[in-house]
């Protein structure tokens, strides 16, 4: 599409700031029950997961550390989709992980690429 060519920076900077959004309304939600009650119990597991959410979130979202925090959140959801979904079937369609799935390799592409403009990191190469 020839008229979006001139904002792969834009897109690729609302892609990162929307999944650090996401990926910290999970860890709001464990230790917050906002904006609905977690289902269950936080465990050992549960509760670094929730922090590693929201930390790496917000950092993802901000725009600073954004490789590290991003390649941390991309291991916690490779982790957390082997230990809660691929014990249930082989396919993520079918055992409800296919959203930790792609939290895992889109964060592992921001993790690669960096944070891009509307970010501290961008602001600081300055």
């Amino acid at each position: 599409m020839k008229f979006l060519d001139g904002f792969t920076e834009q897109a690729y900077a609302l892609l990162r700031i929307v999944a650090g959004l996401l990926f910290l309304a999970h860890g709001v939600q464990k230790f917050l029950n906002f904006p609905a009650p977690f289902p269950m119990p936080l465990n050992p597991m549960l509760t670094a997961a929730g922090a590693i959410e929201l930390v790496a979130g917000t950092l993802i979202v901000i725009g600073v550390l954004t490789r590290p925090a991003a390649f941390i959140a991309s291991g916690m959801s490779a982790v957390g989709y082997w230990v809660a979904h691929g014990t249930q079937g082989p396919f993520p369609i079918a055992n409800g992980g296919e959203t930790i799935v792609l939290y895992c390799f889109l964060f592992l592409f921001i993790a690669a690429r960096g944070a891009g403009i509307w970010s501290a990191d961008g602001a600081m190469k300055k």
